[in-house]
């Protein structure tokens, strides 16, 4: 790919930018987490925290050891779901999915609930015999709603994790990492439905057998612990250990924090996710649709604008923003003609050698 380092125009941006908001920042405060007096992570345990926008790594440990995720499983189960069904349509209980193993919210035969009063049993109070329900309704069978999760995973990029079931009750073949989740994390809050329903704290849905209703409190205390958490969900079993998938949102910056396998998991998830928040700060470094280079067409003396197509908003240390620069990487060859929208390239963020975001970038105008 052809290079081109811009180094004093994006420095430029960003200090007009700077000058706008800097009196509105307090400084950050950096913490060791890894030798943190409450708490020492460990081989057993994995954690990590992520920007949900960039899903940029801000903080991590362990993150890509293979680990039992227990009813955090149900992140991918529900989003699956939302993807796939109706959230309106009615949903008849089998006794083949009813008296599942561990928590529930005791779904009875013949009794009837809309695709989304399930999800907010599967995700305010863990219900297995919802996750078996609403994988059954979807796919058919547990096994084939499992592949509907694997390549949904894969999608998101999550690539060192296996699903054999909705709910995650223990099966060796059933395991993640806390880098995936965080990814499967990422997309799911970005979906206006499934946030909807893991940042209820309760509701009420039917119970039509018995012509009354369920009263569900959600099992995340985080909701109330944490100003701006949004979700996301708890779990555990012996094997996975205590489990922790939380969102917060403040000043700008959208975050997810993992913790596998870690017995105090409220407050580490409360203490990495406060440390990420106090260390960086979100800049809109360039807007979609704005002229970021102009590239030379092969073969003429032509010139034609590209862009973005989405803003790029980073999260950024004082240390990073002061020395942020982008270089842009063009294909090989670009020749006419050239569609709108045709994909030529990526920008790269840097900040002192170390490659912080990619984005792709597109042309702006037609070129016959």
């Amino acid at each position: 790919m052809k290079h081109k380092t811009l180094k004093l125009s994006i420095i430029c941006i960003l200090n007009v930018i700077l000058a706008t908001i800097m009196p509105h920042i307090t400084s950050a405060k950096a913490i060791n987490l890894q030798n943190s007096v409450e708490y020492r992570a460990n081989d057993y345990s994995s954690e990590i925290v992520m920007d949900v926008n960039t899903n940029r790594v801000l903080y991590s440990n362990n993150a890509n050891a293979k680990k039992y995720m227990a009813s955090t499983t149900k992140i991918l189960t529900a989003l699956c779901i939302i993807e796939n069904c109706d959230l309106n349509e009615n949903v008849k209980i089998s006794k083949n999915t009813i008296g599942i193993e561990g928590s529930s919210i005791y779904l009875e035969e013949g009794e009837v609930l809309s695709v989304k009063d399930l999800l907010y049993g599967l995700m305010l109070r863990s219900g297995n015999d919802c996750a078996e329900t609403l994988a059954v309704h979807c796919c058919g069978s547990v096994e084939k709603f499992a592949k509907l999760m694997n390549n949904r995973a894969r999608e998101i990029g999550a690539k060192s994790s296996n699903f054999v079931n909705p709910h995650g009750l223990h099966d060796d073949n059933h395991y993640t990492t806390a880098y995936d989740l965080a990814l499967i994390s990422s997309e799911a809050i970005k979906n206006a439905d499934f946030k909807d329903i893991c940042s209820t704290k309760s509701v009420d849905i039917p119970f039509t057998t018995q012509n009354s209703k369920r009263h569900l409190v959600n099992k995340n205390k985080m909701l109330n612990k944490m100003d701006g958490c949004t979700g996301i969900k708890t779990g555990f079993t012996k094997k996975a250990g205590r489990c922790l998938v939380t969102s917060c949102e403040r000043n700008g910056l959208e975050l997810v924090s993992v913790v596998l396998n870690c017995g105090p998991m409220w407050e580490r998830s409360t203490s990495i996710l406060q440390n990420a928040f106090e260390s960086y700060h979100s800049y809109n470094v360039v807007k979609k649709d704005e002229i970021i280079d102009f590239v030379k067409i092969n073969g003429t003396n032509e010139e034609i604008p590209v862009t973005v197509k989405n803003d790029v908003i980073l999260p950024l240390t004082n240390t990073e923003k002061s020395t942020l620069i982008f270089e842009i990487e063009y294909i090989e060859e670009i020749k006419k003609p050239l569609s709108k929208d045709t994909e030529i390239g990526l920008i790269k963020f840097y900040s002192k050698n170390n490659l912080i975001f990619s984005e792709k970038i597109y042309t702006i105008l037609n070129v016959d």
